[in-house]
């Protein structure tokens, strides 16, 4: 596939369009979810394209009660096919063993810790779906590493990347949740992201 040849047909298609075209490749696909603040956008974007496509939630075990009330109302009003991946050891138990969340200056604690409550669900999830493409809510503006992709990109794993909202804004974001009365998550907590700007690990692993 020529990756900027897509890009650039896509570049002025609307989110809608991306997801429909994502699904027209007729690849296993998956969406994930963060069940974080504006997370329903996406959520509601892809179901209302098509609903079936499943929808991976890694919970860390670290989520407030917020997020689980939101994440229910979600999942039951927009009838998603919600896959939930968490990690193999419960929080309380990695607090004792580790110390707690790992700190700013924490590198090598840190990847430990994101590769235990991020990347090996997710990667539990990738064995089970086998996706060959990745419906995901990532956006240009909210890192320096997002900002070396496009709309569409191929992971190091060689699953073809495909982000409907990649050049929105925050006031992108924020209307279409007003306009589509999306309830939000007033309260998340992401463990991995001890300092804003920082990836959770699941856009930058290999």
């Amino acid at each position: 596939m020529d990756l900027k040849s897509v890009n650039d047909m896509l570049r002025g298609a609307s989110a809608p369009a991306v997801v429909e075209w994502a699904l027209a490749q007729g690849r296993p696909t998956i969406a994930t979810t963060s069940m974080g603040r504006n997370a329903a956008l996406m959520l509601h974007l892809v179901s209302q394209v098509d609903r079936s496509v499943p929808t991976v939630w890694i919970d860390t075990g670290y989520n407030l009660r917020d997020t689980y009330v939101v994440a229910e109302r979600l999942i039951r009003d927009l009838e998603l096919d919600i896959r939930v991946y968490s990690p193999l050891m419960t929080s309380e138990r990695r607090n004792a063993i580790m110390g707690g969340i790992p700190t700013v200056d924490e590198e090598e604690r840190h990847r430990e810790f994101t590769r235990q409550v991020k990347l090996e669900p997710f990667a539990r999830a990738l064995d089970d779906l086998q996706p060959e493409i990745w419906l995901t809510g990532i956006r240009r503006e909210e890192t320096e590493h997002r900002k070396t992709l496009d709309i569409v990109s191929l992971d190091d794993r060689g699953i073809l990347k495909v982000a409907p909202i990649f050049y929105w804004s925050e006031a992108d974001v924020e209307d279409y949740m007003q306009r589509h009365q999306l309830p939000t998550c007033r309260h998340y907590f992401d463990p991995t992201k001890v300092h804003d700007g920082r990836e959770c690990g699941l856009h930058t692993a290999a």
